[in-house]
């Protein structure tokens, strides 16, 4: 056997240690089930993901294309914000 020591923030610490003791085991128990299954599976034993930022979809790409578009066509209005609230309160 080898020791293995890991930095955990306190409070995720004393989540682990209140879930683990209502599961009958302790924190040692707990990250050699990790470890076993993930060898066993050779894998990591639950899904991670990121979730991909809106301004790089596909959709959007073509939105943004399609405005620059307009802009250097000259197809835009330019106002300054007291036009735009001057028009607004009108």
């Amino acid at each position: 056997m080898v020791t293995v020591s890991i930095r955990l923030d306190e409070k995720l610490k004393e989540e682990l240690d209140e879930m683990c003791g209502e599961m009958g085991m302790n924190l040692t128990t707990f990250f050699m089930l990790y470890a076993k299954k993930a060898a066993r599976d050779r894998k990591i034993p639950f899904e991670l993901s990121a979730p991909r930022d809106s301004f790089y979809d596909e959709a959007n790409q073509r939105r943004l294309h399609a405005s620059i578009k307009q802009h250097r066509d000259g197809k835009t209005v330019n106002k300054t914000m007291a036009e735009l609230e001057a028009m607004e309160n009108a």
